[in-house]
Protein backbone atom coordinates (compact mmCIF):
# COMPACT_ATOMS: atom_id res chain seq x y z
CA UNK A 1 0.00 0.00 0.00
CA UNK A 2 1.38 3.43 -0.89
CA UNK A 3 2.59 5.52 2.05
CA UNK A 4 -0.03 8.23 1.44
CA UNK A 5 -2.88 5.69 1.45
CA UNK A 6 -1.53 4.06 4.60
CA UNK A 7 -1.32 7.44 6.31
CA UNK A 8 -4.89 8.29 5.31
CA UNK A 9 -6.20 4.94 6.51
CA UNK A 10 -4.46 5.14 9.89
CA UNK A 11 -5.49 8.79 10.31
CA UNK A 12 -9.09 7.86 9.54
CA UNK A 13 -8.95 5.05 12.09
CA UNK A 14 -7.53 7.44 14.66
CA UNK A 15 -10.25 10.02 13.99
CA UNK A 16 -12.94 7.37 14.26
CA UNK A 17 -11.63 6.05 17.56
CA UNK A 18 -11.18 9.59 18.86
CA UNK A 19 -14.82 10.33 18.05
CA UNK A 20 -15.91 7.24 19.95
CA UNK A 21 -13.53 7.29 22.92
CA UNK A 22 -12.48 10.93 23.17
CA UNK A 23 -9.07 12.55 22.96
CA UNK A 24 -7.46 10.25 25.53
CA UNK A 25 -8.82 7.00 24.01
CA UNK A 26 -9.73 5.84 27.54
CA UNK A 27 -11.45 2.47 27.41
CA UNK A 28 -10.38 1.77 23.83
CA UNK A 29 -9.57 -1.92 23.47
CA UNK A 30 -8.72 -1.94 19.77
CA UNK A 31 -5.65 -0.72 17.93
CA UNK A 32 -5.54 1.85 15.17
CA UNK A 33 -4.17 -0.87 12.94
CA UNK A 34 -7.18 -3.19 13.43
CA UNK A 35 -9.61 -0.39 12.61
CA UNK A 36 -7.37 0.72 9.75
CA UNK A 37 -7.53 -2.80 8.28
CA UNK A 38 -11.33 -2.60 8.10
CA UNK A 39 -11.16 0.87 6.53
CA UNK A 40 -8.54 -0.32 4.03
CA UNK A 41 -10.69 -3.27 3.03
CA UNK A 42 -13.63 -0.95 2.35
CA UNK A 43 -11.43 1.42 0.36
CA UNK A 44 -10.02 -1.44 -1.71
CA UNK A 45 -13.52 -2.76 -2.41
CA UNK A 46 -14.63 0.68 -3.59
CA UNK A 47 -11.48 1.10 -5.67
CA UNK A 48 -12.17 -2.22 -7.41
CA UNK A 49 -15.70 -1.02 -8.28
CA UNK A 50 -14.28 2.24 -9.61
CA UNK A 51 -11.76 0.31 -11.71
CA UNK A 52 -14.48 -1.95 -13.16
CA UNK A 53 -16.59 1.09 -14.03
CA UNK A 54 -13.63 2.78 -15.73
CA UNK A 55 -12.91 -0.39 -17.73
CA UNK A 56 -16.57 -0.52 -18.80
CA UNK A 57 -16.40 3.12 -19.87
CA UNK A 58 -13.26 2.44 -21.92
CA UNK A 59 -14.89 -0.56 -23.64
CA UNK A 60 -18.01 1.45 -24.47
CA UNK A 61 -15.97 4.35 -25.83
CA UNK A 62 -13.89 1.98 -27.95
CA UNK A 63 -16.97 0.20 -29.31
CA UNK A 64 -18.82 3.42 -30.13
CA UNK A 65 -15.68 4.82 -31.79
CA UNK A 66 -15.30 1.67 -33.89
CA UNK A 67 -18.98 1.65 -34.85
CA UNK A 68 -18.99 5.35 -35.72
CA UNK A 69 -15.99 5.10 -38.07
CA UNK A 70 -17.01 5.57 -41.72
CA UNK A 71 -16.87 2.35 -43.77
CA UNK A 72 -14.19 3.76 -46.09
CA UNK A 73 -13.09 1.68 -49.08
CA UNK A 74 -15.00 -1.39 -47.94
CA UNK A 75 -18.45 0.17 -48.19
CA UNK A 76 -21.14 -2.10 -49.61
CA UNK A 77 -21.63 -1.85 -53.38
CA UNK A 78 -25.15 -3.25 -53.63
CA UNK A 79 -28.14 -0.90 -53.44
CA UNK A 80 -29.21 -0.32 -49.88
CA UNK A 81 -26.03 -1.91 -48.55
CA UNK A 82 -24.76 1.26 -46.94
CA UNK A 83 -28.16 1.87 -45.38
CA UNK A 84 -28.16 -1.68 -43.99
CA UNK A 85 -24.63 -1.26 -42.64
CA UNK A 86 -25.53 2.02 -40.94
CA UNK A 87 -28.67 0.43 -39.51
CA UNK A 88 -26.62 -2.45 -38.04
CA UNK A 89 -24.16 -0.02 -36.53
CA UNK A 90 -26.90 2.10 -34.99
CA UNK A 91 -28.52 -1.03 -33.57
CA UNK A 92 -25.17 -2.03 -32.03
CA UNK A 93 -24.69 1.46 -30.55
CA UNK A 94 -28.23 1.30 -29.15
CA UNK A 95 -27.52 -2.10 -27.54
CA UNK A 96 -24.28 -0.82 -26.01
CA UNK A 97 -25.91 2.30 -24.60
CA UNK A 98 -28.77 0.25 -23.15
CA UNK A 99 -26.28 -1.99 -21.32
CA UNK A 100 -24.40 1.06 -20.10
CA UNK A 101 -27.64 2.63 -18.85
CA UNK A 102 -28.57 -0.60 -17.04
CA UNK A 103 -25.18 -0.63 -15.33
CA UNK A 104 -25.55 3.02 -14.35
CA UNK A 105 -29.00 2.29 -12.90
CA UNK A 106 -27.55 -0.54 -10.78
CA UNK A 107 -24.83 1.77 -9.47
CA UNK A 108 -27.33 4.53 -8.71
CA UNK A 109 -29.53 2.03 -6.84
CA UNK A 110 -26.72 1.36 -4.36
CA UNK A 111 -26.89 3.21 -1.07
CA UNK A 112 -25.11 6.57 -1.17
CA UNK A 113 -22.86 5.74 1.76
CA UNK A 114 -21.06 2.84 0.05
Amino acid sequence: MPVVAATVVVATAMIGLRLIYGEDFEGCAVSFESVAAVILEAMQWRASLDKELLELHEKVAEAVDLLSTPPGQHSPDEPGGLLALLGQRLDAIHTITQKLNQTAALIKAQPEDL
